[in-house]
């Protein structure tokens, strides 16, 4: 199919492009900014300029399916009058400019998917909500309507209101500011935790918008939440046991309404909401529940120890020269042949892809083509906010077997990163070895207590499941997944 996404460089919209290329659908990228979303997204992709509405026609002309996930983020702001202006028009306006798009088509779209949010029901307290119930009142409920009325006036075939709820996954969403909280201590439930919240895994998020894409059964609202709706309550208390942390410090209602005003209705409303329309045509979710889903969430699949110069390969001057201090290990089992996972790796435009966006990774100059011995990459990252310069050099290529990075300038003393692809039985194993010292002499060992043993598992953690929606998840690897997460 060809699919044209807008909004595919936010948190859900990164992860779904990704998704969509591993089931070799052509993707068509609308970007307000289109300079920085090819920075962003994988190398090859086509992007439209969505201040073009000629060009943005031409791209819906061509389309199987569109998909509008654009919308300026909801929670953690204060809604001044302004902001709920700016929250309006990047839903209701945008969408409205996007079925103008289709409207100028020869036929009907087949599929338009776009993006509503389970806001759309209120505050309903213990009601259990599916797709059949009616809406609720306030701004975030009014807005949800609104935004989904505008779609519903797409000439398409099937129009979907993917209803998400709270998404949970890395780098985005609702996940990685509570595991900062709870990280330090400093969780506990919101109000009396009573609340119902409608929580679900990115990659079931994924493989449900991919699923109403593809299932003409699929129409109208379709709900994507875990069959398993908790209690906030419930919530927190899942969060303290996967981070061993106590979960004992409640945010009394009045506080939160005193911190952020009417938006504080996004974590105190209650919205217990069951997917039926996704169980009417046999969806299978991964991470059914909170427990097994917040196991995969912290779980990052890397080991870090102290370096064994027997480790080192006994060619590398570079090692002899810099004397790493640590060394990391990660790795990953792929459903896909290594020939696709290889030709992948060896486009530099893929990186930022893999790279967690709080890292602001972006490629200085002109990047080669395809990676072999000898060439230099020069990019810029930020690290805790601070901006800082990085040149790569690949000190060894193998077709099909592997390469080496080794950091020329940047943070590290040491850097040297062993990529390893081997295959079996038509599955893609991707081992990382990466031998690295800390800045700061003496102090790297703290620093690397206190910050970078930390930082490198969140990157890490980041490229596993950026890589596992590319590419699938072998069986083997996903059933240990599954086990880890009860």
């Amino acid at each position: 199919m060809q699919i044209v996404v807008l909004g595919a460089t936010g948190f859900v919209g990164r992860a779904l492009v990704l998704a969509l290329l591993a089931r070799r659908h052509g993707v068509v990228v609308l970007a307000r900014a289109p300079a920085g979303a090819r920075a962003t997204l994988p190398a090859g992709l086509a992007v439209v300029d969505f201040n073009d509405d000629l060009a943005v026609r031409a791209a819906v002309a061509g389309a199987d399916a569109v998909v509008n996930l654009a919308g300026e983020p909801i929670a953690g702001r204060r809604w001044s009058s302004r902001r709920k202006r700016l929250l309006t028009e990047s839903r209701v306006a945008v969408t409205r400019r996007l079925v103008d798009a289709i409207a100028t088509r020869e036929r009907a779209l087949p599929v338009l998917v776009s993006a509503s949010a389970t806001g759309w029901y209120g505050d309903r307290g213990d009601t259990e909500l599916d797709e059949d119930s009616g809406p609720g009142t306030g701004f975030a409920a009014e807005l949800c309507q609104a935004w989904e009325a505008a779609a519903g006036a797409a000439d398409a075939n099937r129009v979907v209101f993917a209803r998400l709820g709270v998404v949970m996954g890395r780098e985005g969403g609702a996940f990685q500011p509570l595991r900062r909280l709870f990280g330090l201590g400093l969780g506990g439930r919101l109000g009396d935790g009573s609340q119902w919240v409608p929580w679900i895994h990115l990659d079931d998020a994924i493989s449900a918008l991919v699923r109403v894409i593809e299932d003409p059964r699929l129409d109208g609202p379709v709900a994507i939440t875990s069959p398993a709706p908790v209690q906030q309550r419930a919530l927190a208390a899942a969060l303290g046991r996967a981070l061993r942390r106590p979960a004992l410090l409640p945010a009394p209602r009045a506080a939160v309404v005193l911190g952020l005003g009417e938006a504080a209705s996004i974590l105190l409303a209650s919205q217990r909401v069951v997917p039926r329309a996704l169980a009417a045509v046999g969806f299978t979710f991964r991470f059914p529940s909170i427990d097994a889903a917040l196991a995969d969430l912290i779980a990052d699949g890397v080991s870090i120890e102290r370096a064994r110069p027997g480790d080192f390969p006994q060619h590398a001057g570079y090692l002899r020269e810099r004397r790493p201090r640590y060394t990391l290990r990660a790795r990953t089992e792929l459903s896909a042949p290594l020939n696709d996972v290889f030709a992948f790796f060896s486009s530099p435009g893929n990186l930022a892809a893999l790279t967690p966006p709080a890292l602001a990774f972006e490629i200085v100059g002109d990047p080669p083509g395809e990676l072999e011995s000898d060439d230099v990459i020069d990019y810029k990252i930020r690290v805790a906010g601070v901006p800082m310069r990085w040149r790569t050099r690949i000190e060894g290529w193998q077709a099909g077997v592997g390469f080496v990075d080794s950091q020329e300038r940047g943070p590290y003393r040491a850097w040297w990163h062993e990529h390893r692809f081997s295959e079996v039985n038509g599955k893609t194993v991707m081992e990382d070895v990466v031998h690295y010292a800390p800045p700061l002499g003496l102090l790297g060992a703290l620093a690397n207590r206190l910050v970078v043993a930390s930082m490198l598992r969140r990157i890490f953690g980041f490229r596993r499941q950026a890589i596992r929606l590319r590419f699938g998840e072998s069986a083997m690897a996903a059933q240990v997944s599954r086990r880890a997460g009860g």
